[in-house]
């Protein structure tokens, strides 16, 4: 779930190692969340949240590359990108149930795990373990908007880019150049300096 983690492109990760990848819990509480997980597929372009909308669901990323953003005067905005080993969640949604500021879409053809955030929360109210993994979860996730924030905030689009292609660097191979300047805030055309400066 944490991007933050220098990632190999179009690797499978499969639900054990993508649950325990927050935080190991004993295989009793493991099954209890894999038996509510269901493995489903999706194409490229396929939006999975739309913002101003209560989202009930969460996903894991098997396979594949998303996107969040949100629109600023009729501009898409990329928030941040999640591949294999992701979550993928509304956190507005997840913690208070209200409606979330971002949509999430697919950039590649996904595999993903799905699972109902109630089904969740009741396995919460009777698994101490599986409680715990959840408030993980939604710390670790919390601790990587912090950061995006701070890295938006303080530091220059070279800098930022060079950030990005450390801890993600399959992203150039599979992303639109288009949308990694959304997301450093810049032109495509001030990206193709960057990315010659940077070589």
């Amino acid at each position: 779930m944490d991007s933050m983690i220098p990632q190999r492109a179009n690797t499978t990760w499969d639900i054990d190692k993508i649950i325990t990848r927050s935080l190991d819990i004993p295989v009793n509480s493991l099954r209890k969340i894999t038996d509510i997980v269901r493995s489903v597929e999706f194409p490229k372009g396929h939006l999975l949240f739309r913002g101003g909308k209560v989202e009930h669901d969460m996903y894991f990323l098997a396979k594949g590359i998303a996107h969040a953003y949100y629109y600023h005067e009729a501009n898409k905005v990329t928030l941040c990108f999640n591949s294999e080993g992701d979550a993928l969640i509304s956190l507005k949604s997840y913690i208070q149930h209200q409606p979330g500021y971002e949509h999430i879409e697919l950039l590649e053809p996904c595999k993903l795990y799905h699972l109902k955030t109630a089904s969740l929360y009741e396995l919460y109210n009777s698994d101490i373990h599986i409680a715990n993994w959840g408030r993980k979860l939604a710390e670790l996730e919390l601790i990587k908007a912090e950061e995006q924030l701070m890295s938006k905030l303080f530091k220059t689009a070279s800098e930022r880019y060079q950030e990005l292609i450390q801890k993600q660097p399959s992203l150039l191979q599979r992303v639109p150049l288009g949308t990694i300047a959304s997301y450093l805030g810049i032109s495509q055309v001030t990206l193709s300096r960057i990315r010659a400066e940077v070589r």
